[in-house]
């Protein structure tokens, strides 16, 4: 092969490589949710949507895509003046989307950079109208204010602030610690007021308590009381019933059996005895019927001294009764006194049967205990 034969594979070699080079600097493909944009001559031309373009080789230039994503960007803690003057490191958290490919191209060099130095030039405004108490309790406010501030001033570079957050507030170690104290201090103060009231709640229920057993155990004395007065009442009034009945009883068998003065006088006579009984009868009173029964004693006793003393004259004047009619007619009288004395026993038995009975009855009434059989007279 001779040279000039070369030299025209080697230019047609190099056109070849020329021909792909420009096909591959005309076609461009753009992925989804990115943007380019294009210079013809040093000058905006247009913006390249995704998909397949074909641009003017050696004509056109194609810039670094831009990213339309919303983005996130952390940037590194500033020191913020608060307004007692206390300093403390923030950490912001941007969130912002492309918007307009061409104004974040032209617009500003790095809106990165732009962003960040007025997030924190417009953080240090906000917080320095604002405590630190007011700093560490109104995150939403400070977001809301950093946001509309930086969203505004961002929107003629293409950009929109969708959220600004604060990551961290860290006041200064000295203050920590106070404030870890006084946080301390309020828990303690709240755990003593609950222990407070809840003592106070115990003794008020407690105090509640005893009150009402107060007043019911009152309650149950007063109605035991009442039913105890009740009880006593109608064991007085069934008592004096029955003692009523008794006397009535007593007094009726009494006249029924009729008794005369000299049993009367006995029966007086046979209570002497028991009324004088006991140590403690110191002075005793004798009933007026005594001494009736004793005059009535002390005739029957005179008439037969009488008569006694008429058979003896009689016997010395040789014209009385004989000794054998003055026997006679004492054994007539001992038998007359024995007689009656039977009978006055029998209605003195009988009367006291039909007493015994009348108690019974008083006492079934009454829903006492019979007493033992005792004798009214003698026995």
């Amino acid at each position: 092969m001779d040279a000039g034969q070369t030299l025209l594979l080697f230019v047609v070699f190099l056109l070849a490589v020329f021909v792909l080079i420009t096909l591959a600097k005309s076609v461009r493909i753009v992925p989804q949710a990115r943007a380019g944009i294009v210079e013809r001559l040093g000058k905006f031309s247009r913006v390249l949507d995704p998909g397949l373009v074909i641009v003017i080789p050696f004509v056109d230039r194609v810039l670094p895509l831009i990213d339309l994503r919303e983005q996130v960007v952390s940037f590194p803690p500033q020191p913020v003046i608060t307004e007692d003057n206390l300093v403390v490191q923030i950490d912001t958290v941007i969130y912002y989307q492309v918007t307009n490919a061409k104004d974040a191209t032209y617009e500003i060099a790095n809106y990165i950079a732009g962003i960040e130095q007025l997030t924190v030039t417009t953080l240090r405004n906000v917080i320095g109208g604002m405590d630190l108490e007011r700093t560490l309790t109104s995150r939403e406010e400070i977001n809301n204010a950093l946001r509309g501030v930086l969203d505004e001033a961002t929107g003629k570079w293409g950009i929109r602030v969708n959220r600004v957050e604060l990551k961290s507030i860290d006041p200064p170690p000295s203050i920590q610690d106070s404030m870890e104290k006084q946080m301390r201090a309020e828990r303690d103060r709240r755990a003593a007021i609950l222990n407070a009231e809840g003592v106070r709640q115990s003794q008020i229920l407690t105090a509640e308590g005893q009150k009402q057993a107060a007043i019911l155990t009152a309650e149950g004395d007063k109605q035991s009381q009442i039913l105890r007065a009740e009880a006593e009442k109608q064991a007085q009034i069934l008592r004096a019933d029955g003692e009523a009945k008794a006397i009535k009883a007593v007094f009726e068998a009494i006249h029924r059996g009729n008794p005369d003065q000299k049993l009367l006088s006995y029966q007086y006579m046979q209570m002497l005895p028991e009324i004088a009984k006991g140590d403690s009868n110191k002075m005793w009173i004798v009933p007026s019927e005594i001494g009736k029964a004793l005059e009535g004693l002390g005739s029957a006793v005179g008439k037969m001294g009488q008569l006694a003393g008429g058979v003896v004259q009689d016997t010395d004047g040789g014209n009385g009764t004989t000794l054998d009619d003055l026997a006679e007619d004492r054994a007539e009288v001992e038998a007359a006194a024995e007689e009656a004395a039977h009978e006055s026993e029998a209605a003195v038995e009988a009367a006291q049967d039909e007493v015994r009975q009348a108690l019974r009855s008083a006492q079934q009434a009454t829903n006492e205990a019979p007493p033992d059989d005792q004798p009214l007279g003698r026995e």
